[in-house]
């Protein structure tokens, strides 16, 4: 007689000879220049990386965007050209039409095969025109397409003041009796004693990753229900309020994809990283504020009850997904924590696609993810970095999963063949985080299941065999 053989407890990592099969990180303008107002950003590439921002950020085009294109020519690239003149000339021009607080150069594909040094330039012309300039690379070769944002705000967290820095310009302000002028006809703010007196005592902390200001908001009073008081968030809606980070302040991201920018602030601003899941689901959220209350030594109130009752409204959703199961193909780098709150939700997930897996920065949300799998009762799935789509392709076709969460590029042949998809860069731009905003999730998750739901009804699901076998 032989004993059964326990399932694996270890999630499985595999990493394929795939390139990153995503779009190029530049793209992260289209929401970055959107969140910093007083921002511009000078992309510098060439006529493809135009055509890109073009195609990619089209539907703005009556938004005015703040952001440019330094299209490099034969002369540049054979270094006929003198590079600084042409850039002060267009940070000139930027400075009279728009005068921003900050100029972003991103650096494409081109710039690091050249080997443009815009670090060495950028300290020049900022000393010369008079704006911060700061330089990130967001290049295709290195980098999935949101960690564009990744290397902005990485670049970023070198210009947060301190607070000496912060101290010593007020004092300047107060002497030129500036502060006085600003604060003029201003509505008194409520007693700061008053006010303190809502939140623990806590060493400051920072927030940081990209999102929209309702996201702001619902995720800073949630911190203000226990108690905590969030000091800043990188990036912030205006460069010149950049949050002020000291040796030995706390840091938490709210993406997955920010891996370098927390390194940065480790290694670079000397904060401490709290490690936790990322707020995306209820019970990602649920676990991100429990473990900022653990690391200030604050015991959370009402989170178990909050969890449960936004579980209960989601109830019409989950019947719908519930037994399914979900395929991803690697995009955003959102993979992970999506996967872990659709296991929550009763599906199953027999394979995870990544273009960039950071275990370090993940750890805990791959430890939640091994724990849900545990809940649930489901097998754990297989994590493929940098995965090679021939291959996903054919694995899809063995598995026949009821929906696959995939880049554009592959949705419309997947549907040919009769497989549910969505377009997992709809995650990237819409509202995912917090407790309420799980029903956002579960409205794309759904949709395409749903949809082909009412054709089945209608009968089209016939019609079309009909015609594809014509």
């Amino acid at each position: 007689m032989t004993l059964a053989q326990p399932a694996t407890q270890n999630l499985e990592f595999d990493c394929e000879t795939g390139n990153y099969h995503t779009f190029c990180p530049i793209s992260c303008v289209a929401w970055l220049y959107q969140k910093i107002e007083d921002s511009f950003f000078l992309v510098i590439g060439t006529k493809t990386c135009g055509y890109f921002l073009q195609n990619a950020m089209g539907v703005m085009i009556f938004a005015e965007p703040r952001y440019a294109m330094a299209e490099l020519e034969e002369g540049d690239i054979s270094a006929q050209l003198n590079d600084y003149a042409e850039l002060k000339r267009l940070c000139e021009q930027i400075k009279r039409d728009r005068n921003p607080s900050v100029i972003v150069f991103i650096g494409t594909c081109t710039t690091e095969i050249i080997k443009m040094d815009l670090e060495g330039l950028a300290p020049k012309l900022e000393a010369e025109i008079g704006i911060p300039i700061v330089v990130a690379r967001a290049n295709g070769l290195d980098y999935a397409f949101t960690q564009g944002e990744d290397t902005v705000l990485a670049a970023m967290a070198h210009r947060c003041p301190t607070s000496a820095e912060v101290k010593t310009e007020a004092e300047k302000e107060e002497r030129n009796g500036i502060q006085k002028l600003l604060s003029f006809g201003r509505k008194k703010e409520e007693d700061p004693a008053a006010t303190e007196a809502e939140y623990h005592d806590h060493p400051n902390l920072v927030l940081f990753g990209s999102v929209p200001d309702p996201i702001v908001t619902q995720m800073t009073l949630e911190l203000k229900k226990q108690g905590i008081k969030v000091g800043g968030w990188l990036p912030t809606k205006r460069y010149t309020e950049l949050p002020v980070l000291d040796e030995g302040d706390y840091v938490i991201g709210m993406n997955p994809f920010l891996s370098r920018t927390a390194t940065t602030l480790m290694r670079r601003r000397k904060c401490k990283l709290i490690g936790a899941p990322f707020p995306i689901g209820p019970d990602g959220t649920r676990a991100w504020i429990e473990k900022i209350c653990s690391v200030f030594g604050i015991e959370p109130q009402g989170l178990e009850e909050r969890e449960a009752k936004i579980w209960e409204s989601l109830e019409d959703y989950l019947a719908i997904i519930r037994g399914k199961s979900v395929y991803f193909m690697g995009d955003n780098l959102l993979e992970i924590s999506l996967a872990r709150f659709l296991i929550r939700c009763g599906m199953t997930v027999p394979e995870i696609g990544i273009p960039y897996m950071d275990k370090r920065y993940q750890a805990a949300e791959l430890a939640l993810l091994e724990k849900t799998c545990a809940d649930m009762g489901t097998a754990l799935p297989k994590i493929i970095e940098k995965p090679d789509n021939y291959n996903q392709l054919q694995r899809i076709q063995a598995t026949q999963p009821d929906l696959v969460i995939t880049g554009m590029a592959h949705a419309n042949p997947l549907e040919a063949r009769g497989i549910n998809t969505k377009w997992s860069v709809e995650f990237t731009f819409a509202q995912i985080h917090g407790f309420t905003n799980a029903r956002d999730i579960l409205e794309l998750v759904t949709r395409p299941l749903r949809r082909n739901s009412s054709l089945r009804d209608l009968g089209w699901d016939k019609l079309v065999k009909e015609e594809a076998t014509v």
